[in-house]
């Protein structure tokens, strides 16, 4: 499968000056920017802008940014499944996942995850794509934004619907190990039906369930 990407960059007025949420970007771009010190949700930064360089580099890697001049303050990464995860056994050249949203607590008030992911839809590309999510509590802000599972539940569902996403059931385990946890996706218009047939099957490997 080739995987088009296409730039697109939006300007938003902001107390620090402007705030540009731009991508694809390319991994040359991403290794020149700064990483705010904020971005630590799964490494330190440093160690997370390198594995999103590393991301960028990959055929089917997106990685977009929000960033203040050369500062970057939010990204969004789309790639394929992890190895380990049930949704790669798909074995879908156009299923990817959306893997991380991450917005520097300091900077969330200002609709930076929404914005990335409404740019992220803008690329015709993604119309051929199967995009999954899997939103699970533990990886959740709880504590630094003071909001309780199901408030923080919805605060996430505003964010990814704002990128289309919607959600899908699954007898996935860890999906099902807690109410909290969903799995969203966004079936792109032309996506055929036999890959949605395929991500039907991997999403329930208990027929009993499905």
């Amino acid at each position: 499968m080739e995987h088009k990407k296409t730039y697109f960059s939006r300007t938003f007025p902001h107390d620090e000056g402007k705030l540009i949420i731009e991508g694809p970007v390319s991994s040359e771009r991403l290794a020149s920017f700064e990483f705010h010190e904020g971005l630590k949700a799964f490494r330190p930064s440093k160690q997370q802008q390198e594995a999103l360089v590393k991301i960028a580099a990959f055929p089917e890697g997106r990685i977009n940014v929000a960033r203040i001049e050369n500062m970057v303050v939010g990204y969004v990464t789309f790639l394929y499944p992890d190895s380990l995860e049930r949704w790669y056994e798909a074995e879908l050249a156009n299923l990817i996942e959306l893997g991380a949203v991450e917005v520097v607590a300091a900077y969330r008030g200002a609709r930076i995850g929404k914005s990335l992911l409404e740019l992220s839809m803008l690329d015709d590309a993604m119309e051929d794509y199967i995009i999954i999510t899997t939103e699970y509590y533990w990886h959740w802000d709880l504590k630094g934004t003071g909001l309780n599972v199901w408030d923080y539940r919805n605060m996430m569902e505003k964010m990814m619907r704002a990128g289309g996403m919607e959600f899908f059931s699954t007898d996935d385990p860890e999906v099902c190990s807690h109410p909290a946890n969903a799995l969203m996706a966004r079936i792109g218009k032309r996506v055929d039906q036999e890959s949605i047939e395929r991500f039907d099957r991997v999403r329930f490997k208990h027929r009993v369930n499905y």
